[in-house]
């Protein structure tokens, strides 16, 4: 029997534009559950300013947004069965998900809050109690990964594990290895993710292969410095940046590459680990937040500290080096990424609900 069949969620989050970890899982959660013949009300987070010109206007392009989203949300609430919030850190939480919580509170709608913020431990530790007293009139928090479990555990907050979803009918393993030493990163060019390590760590590669290749496939306010830094460090002619690209255009260069490099200072269950695993792409990635609970070491992909180019260069030469390591780790990464697909995480989640629809008010979340 299908568990979704005929229930009416409020999926609440961002979509693209801009492209983005969240927003992705955002579009795909509202394809799965559709598919499931549930009844998805998407309330967009992040919807275009209107009229257009507020969005260059600090201080009026928040408000511009806000009104219209809370006048969004208490519509649904008054349409659903239960909200689906999807939940970051910082002014995100502050003007989306905590007053997505109090109006479903305020009209009866129970509310799932998932959050994914790799940066949730230094959110927390200024803001605890504004989210501990928002969170007491939820009614469950779902986090996609052990690490951010962890997290909330040490704010006396119970969170439980709904694994983020890879699509394998289109992130599919690539063929054998190419032997073109072809690169890959595909986080945002922004100062968080550290792309300027990657840099850096190519250029060390560079010097054993002569003729390999780096794609950076982001978008970000980074992208002139990232590109003056390429020039200076003699990588013009190996260094491609396509901006942020669709899901179709994202598998296909995982397929072409033949090591994924994740350079971020800070990080949960990133969706370009999870796809590269699922294309059977090897992973050189740093070993930050949620990222060691996702992979192991030596065993699903390679791990080096932050900002260590030299670590994260000699990482991706032993992989290009080695035929049978980098086939072991691909391998491996396959079977890992088997546990994300929606077959195994639909019963999770569709359990989630059926609880928090089931929970009164009175004995939801406390802390």
């Amino acid at each position: 029997m299908n568990e979704f069949s005929g229930l009416r969620i409020g999926l609440v989050g961002p979509l693209a534009p801009p492209a983005g970890g969240m927003a992705s899982q955002t579009r795909q959660l509202a394809e799965l559950l559709r598919a499931e013949q549930a009844s998805v009300c998407m309330v967009q987070s992040n919807a275009p300013y209107r009229p257009a010109w507020a969005g260059h206007l600090a201080g009026v392009r928040a408000a511009v947004r806000l009104v219209p989203f809370l006048v969004a949300l208490w519509r649904a609430a008054g349409q659903v069965d239960v909200f689906h919030v999807m939940a970051n850190s910082g002014w995100s939480w502050h003007l989306f998900a905590a007053p997505a919580i109090w109006i479903g509170h305020a009209r009866g709608v129970p509310v799932v809050v998932n959050y994914r913020g790799g940066e949730a431990a230094r959110f927390l530790t200024g803001s605890r109690a504004l989210v501990r007293c928002s969170m007491r009139r939820a009614a469950a928090l779902a986090v996609p990964s052990r690490f951010l479990q962890e997290v909330f555990e040490r704010f006396a907050m119970s969170a439980e594990i709904v694994p983020n979803v890879v699509d394998l009918s289109r992130f599919r393993p690539r063929g054998p290895k190419a032997h073109s030493a072809s690169l890959l990163v595909a986080r945002n060019l922004e100062p968080l993710y550290d792309n300027e390590t990657a840099l850096r760590a190519f250029a060390i590669v560079r010097e054993r292969h002569p003729h390999a290749s780096l794609t950076i496939a982001g978008s970000g306010p980074e992208e002139a410095r990232l590109r003056k830094l390429g020039a200076e460090l003699g990588l013009q002619d190996g260094v491609r940046f396509t901006g942020r690209l669709d899901r179709d255009g994202m598998a296909a260069l995982y397929r072409e590459c033949d090591v994924m490099l994740n350079p971020s200072r800070a990080d949960n269950m990133p969706n370009s680990i999870l796809e590269a695993l699922a294309c059977g792409v090897p992973v050189v990635s740093t070993n930050v937040g949620g990222v060691p609970f996702m992979v192991q070491d030596d065993v699903t992909a390679l791990l080096v500290p932050p900002g260590d180019a030299q670590a994260m260069a000699a990482a991706t030469l032993r992989l290009l080096g080695d035929d049978a390591l980098w086939q072991r780790i691909s391998s491996a990464g396959i079977h890992a990424a088997q546990r994300c697909t929606w077959l195994r995480v639909a019963p999770i989640l569709a359990d989630v609900y059926r609880r928090a629809i089931g929970v009164p008010a009175s004995q939801r979340q406390s802390g």
